[in-house]
C-alpha cells in the first residue's frame, strides 16, 4: 500500500520524496486532519506542528469554541486555518454560493498572509477563497462574491462596505475567526466587529486568537462564545525564548549613525527596522539608500500595490532592510528575519512584544535591538514592568560614541500630537487608565 501511495504522490510531481516518506507517521496526520490537507501541509515544507497548533487543532476539529493566546511567531494562523480547511474538506461539495467561514483580521497585510496560508495548505482541496480589504478596487471582490466563495478573509472596514451594499451574505457562516483580537481594540475596530458578528448566525463555531488577553477581549469573548476552551502557550507578556534582546542607550542624534555602523559591519541580512512615525520611516530609508544599503519603507500612506511590491522585494532579498511603522508591520511574516531594530522605543509596551516577534519565528533564532535615547527611558521602564524583567544596558561593539552627529529637528521622530494621535492616546487612556496615572 505504501509503495502504491508513494508512486501516486510522485506521479503528481509536487511533493519531494523525502517529505512523502513521513506522510503516514506525520504528527499533523495524528491531529485528525484529512489526507488531502496533510498533503498540502507537506507541500509547504512543514513537518511538525507548533505547540499552539498541537493544542488548538484537535479541540477545533471537535467543534469547540476556542480562545487561543500565544506570542507572535508561534503559528497561530495555521492553528485556525487548518481546522477550517479540514471541516470544509469533509463536507459534500455543493454548487451553492454560501460563505461557510469568515476570518476577521485588523490589517490587509494580515489578510493577505492568511489567504496565502489557506491557498498553500488547501492546494489539494477544492476551496474558493476571497480576501476582502480596502485600498483596492471593490469590483473584483464583487465579481468573486457573485460567483461564490467558501472562505472570506476580511478587514472590518471593507467588509462593512459590502454589508451596506448587500453584496455579501453572512447568514450561512459556520465558523467565525477573530484574529489579533487585541489589535482590533487598539485600532478602534471593535464596534465594527460587533456589527459584523451580529450579521453572523448565532449557531456557529467561534475561534478567537490574540497575543494578549486584556479585560476587554475577555468581555467580548464572553458575549460571543459558548463555553470556550482557553489555550495559552507561554506567558502573555514574555517574548518567545528564541529572541535575544539587546538595549543600546544612544543619543537621538546618533541613532542613524549607529544603525549604519551595524549594517555595514555585516552579518545582518534581513533586517526589520521600526519607526514611530511615517515621516521617520521615510527619512531612515532614504538615509540608508544614500549610504548604499538597499532599503524600503512601508507605512499607511503607501498604496496597496506599493506595499505588496515592498513586501515581495523584502522577501526575495531585493531589500536588505525594511523600515516600518507599527500598524503597517502587522502581517509581516517573512521567514528568516535575522534582526528587528527598534529605532524608536514603542510608546505602548504591548507593541514591543509585537515588534520583536517578527524575528525568532517558528523556533528559529533572532536578535532584537532597541535604541534608547534619554527622553525614551520612561517607555523602556514601562516595557520592563510589562514583561517582568530588567534589561542590561549594552554598548554597540566598535561604534565611536565620541563622534557627534548633526542635530536633528526636534519634531522629526518625537511623538507628534496630531488630531489622529490625540484620538489614539485618548482611547489608550480609557483602555488602561492605571498605566496613564503612572505617567
Amino acid at each position: 500500500m505504501f509503495d502504491l501511495a508513494l508512486a501516486a504522490f510522485n506521479f503528481l510531481g509536487e511533493i519531494p520524496s523525502v517529505l512523502i516518506l513521513g506522510f503516514f507517521n506525520m504528527p499533523f496526520k495524528l491531529l485528525g486532519l484529512s489526507d488531502p490537507l496533510v498533503r498540502g501541509i507537506l507541500a509547504t515544507g512543514y513537518i511538525a506542528p507548533t505547540e499552539i497548533q498541537s493544542q488548538v487543532i484537535p479541540a477545533a476539529i471537535e467543534g469547540r469554541d476556542i480562545i487561543g493566546c500565544a506570542q507572535t511567531g508561534t503559528g497561530k494562523t495555521a492553528a485556525f486555518v487548518l481546522p477550517i480547511l479540514n471541516r470544509l474538506s469533509h463536507e459534500h461539495a455543493s454548487k451553492n454560493k454560501n460563505i461557510k467561514a469568515l476570518i476577521l483580521t485588523p490589517t490587509r497585510e494580515l489578510a493577505l498572509q492568511i489567504e496565502q496560508c489557506v491557498i498553500g495548505y488547501g492546494r489539494f482541496l477544492n476551496m474558493r477563497t476571497l480576501t476582502v480589504y480596502g485600498g483596492v478596487s471593490i469590483v473584483n471582490q464583487l465579481t468573486a462574491l457573485r460567483k461564490g466563495v467558501d472562505i472570506v478573509v476580511a478587514t472590518p472596514g471593507r467588509l462593512l462596505d459590502h454589508m451596506q451594499r448587500r453584496s455579501i451574505d453572512l447568514r450561512h457562516v459556520e465558523v467565525l475567526v477573530l484574529d489579533e483580537a487585541d489589535r482590533m481594540f487598539d485600532m478602534g475596530f471593535i464596534n465594527d466587529v460587533r456589527r459584523i458578528i451580529a450579521a453572523v448566525p448565532t449557531k456557529r463555531q467561534t475561534l478567537l486568537f490574540s497575543a494578549t488577553i486584556p479585560p476587554e477581549v475577555k468581555t467580548l469573548a464572553a458575549g460571543i462564545q459558548n463555553h470556550p476552551k482557553i489555550i495559552q502557550v507561554g506567558q502573555q507578556h514574555n517574548p518567545i525564548e528564541t529572541i535575544t534582546q539587546h538595549i543600546y542607550p544612544v543619543q537621538r542624534e546618533q541613532k542613524l549613525d549607529i544603525l549604519l555602523h551595524m549594517l555595514q559591519k555585516g552579518g545582518m541580512y534581513t533586517v526589520l527596522v521600526f519607526s514611530r512615525t511615517k515621516h521617520g520611516a521615510d527619512r531612515i530609508s532614504h538615509r540608508l539608500e544614500r549610504a548604499g544599503v538597499k532599503s524600503i519603507a512601508i507605512h499607511s500612506d503607501r498604496t496597496q500595490g506599493q506595499r505588496r511590491r515592498a513586501m515581495d522585494g523584502f522577501k526575495n532579498g531585493k531589500f536588505q532592510v525594511m523600515v516600518a511603522t507599527d500598524i503597517a508591520a502587522r502581517g509581516i511574516d517573512v521567514e528568516g528575519i535575522s534582526h528587528v531594530i527598534n529605532f524608536d522605543v514603542p510608546v505602548f509596551a504591548e507593541d514591543y512584544i509585537h515588534r520583536i516577534g517578527r524575528t525568532g519565528r517558528a523556533e528559529a533564532r533572532g536578535d532584537a535591538i532597541t535604541f534608547v535615547s534619554r527622553d525614551e527611558e520612561k517607555y523602556l521602564h514601562q516595557i520592563e514592568k510589562f514583561i517582568g524583567r530588567r534589561f542590561k544596558m549594552e554598548k554597540c561593539p566598535d561604534f565611536d560614541y565620541s563622534v557627534q552627529a548633526a542635530p536633528q529637528r526636534q519634531s522629526e521622530d518625537r511623538p507628534r500630537h496630531t488630531q489622529h494621535t490625540k484620538k489614539v492616546f485618548s482611547y489608550a487612556k480609557k483602555r488602561s487608565p492605571q498605566r496613564w496615572r503612572r505617567r
